[in-house]
């Protein structure tokens, strides 16, 4: 299997592990402070990943030259979190996802400013078609709506954070020395959940750990195990061997799963005007994923 098609299917595996954290999410954001869930999230997944990372790999001292890099990649994926849980306060679950959708077009222009990655014409349309597709989700086919940019008040706070994983995502790139996936992911980790406890230590002090409902220990270690420390890993992975974009174009899917997973849930499934906009993702995602050559900053790499 080629570097490529290894990083389509961890991305694959990726978009289906994200979805559920959205479900669960707007079933636990109500009944904890998302710095202290996000805290806990990044402390479990640290520990999963640094086990994994002492399993295999190892921890090379090496790997923990120049820190502040997994500082600045720590506190992107912390600040993407929280506004995440913030934002499934009061955001739909499907909304929510479509909001998601928006971060390939936004990866494509940072991968432009920070590796000089190129941008296809059809790449372009593939981006313009996925915004919206979102966008028609998002404002659940409401032009009059759209034209008064009616947004809800989760959406726009969870748009703020969808920029900074937008970020994320090239900057795994321009900052990795050749440390192996797991280790990289274990040091941004341990850097971001550090930043979070010193954040939000008062939310972390005053959250009633015991009392806490069920609901929120089964969001927690869901994030934590399969939506943190495998997601983590995967990005990371599918990111060292595809362009920005198509990593994630993958984020495409997420709105489709997520109607899965509320039906699954028992939650219903959205109107039949919510489709149109999921058919245009998923039209957005297969125009995204043909092969276009696109050459990488990273010698070696498959930009396919």
């Amino acid at each position: 299997m080629t570097p490529g098609a290894q990083g389509h299917l961890a991305m694959l595996a990726f978009s289906a592990l994200v979805a559920g954290s959205f479900s669960l999410g707007s079933l636990a954001a109500n009944e904890i402070a998302p710095a202290a869930l996000n805290a806990a999230r990044f402390a479990i997944a640290a520990v999963i990943i640094g086990t994994v990372a002492m399993a295999t790999t190892g921890l090379p001292r090496k790997a923990f030259r120049a820190p502040w890099r997994y500082a600045v990649l720590g506190g992107l994926f912390g600040i993407y979190f929280v506004l995440m849980f913030e934002g499934l306060k009061t955001a739909p679950p499907v909304s929510a996802a479509a909001v998601f959708t928006l971060t390939p077009i936004m990866a494509g222009g940072f991968g432009w400013l920070l590796l000089r990655q190129r941008t296809t014409p059809r790449m372009v349309l593939a981006l313009a078609i996925g915004a919206v597709g979102a966008l028609w989700v998002i404002f659940r086919a409401d032009w009059n709506a759209l034209m008064r940019f009616e947004i809800g008040r989760g959406e726009a706070i969870y748009f703020v954070g969808c920029v900074s994983h937008a970020v994320y995502t090239p900057m795994v790139r321009k900052l990795n020395r050749g440390e192996p996936a797991v280790v990289f992911t274990f040091g941004m980790l341990v850097a971001g959940g550090i930043l979070l406890v010193l954040w939000g230590w008062r939310d972390i002090a005053a959250t009633d750990w015991l009392a806490l409902p069920g609901i929120v220990w089964i969001t927690l270690f869901y994030v934590a195990i399969f939506a943190s420390a495998a997601t983590f890993v995967l990005l990371q992975f599918a990111t060292l061997r595809l362009p920005s974009a198509k990593v994630m174009a993958y984020t495409y899917l997420t709105p489709s799963w997520v109607i899965a997973w509320e039906m699954v849930l028992g939650n219903g499934v959205p109107g039949p005007v919510v489709f149109v906009g999921v058919a245009l993702t998923i039209l957005a995602l297969w125009l995204l994923l043909r092969d276009d050559a696109v050459p990488l900053r990273q010698p070696g790499s498959q930009g396919t």
